[in-house]
């Protein structure tokens, strides 16, 4: 089993930068890829950015192309999100996830059905 816990999020201003952190704790060999997603209320949650441990490849959703910038720390086994630029419409829970495909999607690098663990999410609230 894979824990996720994510913390950072809070809110801000328009324009302003948050960064938010997923430490990973358990079977830390299950772990191909870790990621991030979001989800406001009524809507389905989708993904945002996720990167393969250890270096490689990184996928990113065309709206926070740009923006946000996906890390990690290996030693720490933690995978951080550092967010500019942050607009209204980046409101929402974000979740930390961890996904054990390989590469080898059946979905997609950025579609929840490819992911395997969850945290329980960390709040960002962007203001005018």
């Amino acid at each position: 089993q894979v824990q996720l816990v994510e913390s950072g999020g809070g809110s801000v201003q328009a324009g302003g930068s948050l960064r938010l952190s997923c430490a990973a704790s358990g079977t830390t060999a299950v772990r191909d890829y870790m990621g991030w997603f979001r989800q406001t209320p009524g809507k389905e949650r989708e993904g945002v950015a996720t990167s393969r441990l250890g270096g490689g490849a990184t996928y990113y959703a065309d709206s926070v192309k740009g923006r946000f910038t996906i890390s990690q720390d290996n030693a720490r086994n933690t995978v951080y999100l550092q967010m500019n630029s942050l607009k209204p419409e980046d409101t929402a829970m974000y979740y930390c996830a961890a996904s054990n495909s390989g590469g080898a999607w059946y979905f997609g690098p950025l579609s929840t059905n490819d992911y395997d663990y969850w945290g329980q999410g960390t709040e960002v609230t962007v203001s005018a």
